[in-house]
């Protein structure tokens, strides 16, 4: 399991002492540990994915943040904790795989119009489960219904 091989390199970072990659992974451990109260029973690999797709978004929207504010290195330490996540993460989407995949969503639901978003998405988004942020999905599926 996806939960087991964190834990195993968390414990191997700390002897090889990796300080970034040992804070970076017991956050993670913590925030999967969080959710599986929230949710009350054990996660799977999906749910664990989910889980550090959404840290990994929590990054990135920090380092933009930092950015503006011009904090260089708190981008930095955001940027490697990011990379430590994106390890363990399914490989992401180029732009011709998913207007690939959203093409076959808006085939599959025979939508046609900006009005039936909601439904390809619905339809996509379990194809691209941590693999392509909710809001290029929404942009992508946006420019094909033409609104």
């Amino acid at each position: 399991m996806l939960r087991d091989r964190i834990a195993d390199e968390m414990r191997a970072a700390m002897k090889a002492r990796e300080q970034t990659r040992v804070s970076t992974l017991r956050m993670l451990m913590a925030a999967m540990k969080n959710t599986q109260v929230e949710k009350g029973h054990e996660l799977d690999d999906e749910e664990v994915v989910e889980v550090i797709a959404r840290e990994a978004k929590r990054r990135r929207e920090s380092m933009d943040a930092f950015e503006k504010g011009g904090r260089a290195e708190l981008v930095e330490k955001e940027g490697a904790e990011l990379a430590v996540l994106q390890s363990y993460l399914p490989e992401r989407l180029s732009d011709e795989e998913l207007a690939a995949l959203v093409d076959e969503a808006i085939a599959e639901t025979g939508a046609s119009s900006p009005k039936e978003m909601g439904n390809v998405m619905k339809a996509l988004m379990p194809k691209v489960k941590g693999r392509a942020d909710g809001a290029a999905v929404s942009a992508a599926v946006r420019a094909r219904l033409g609104g």
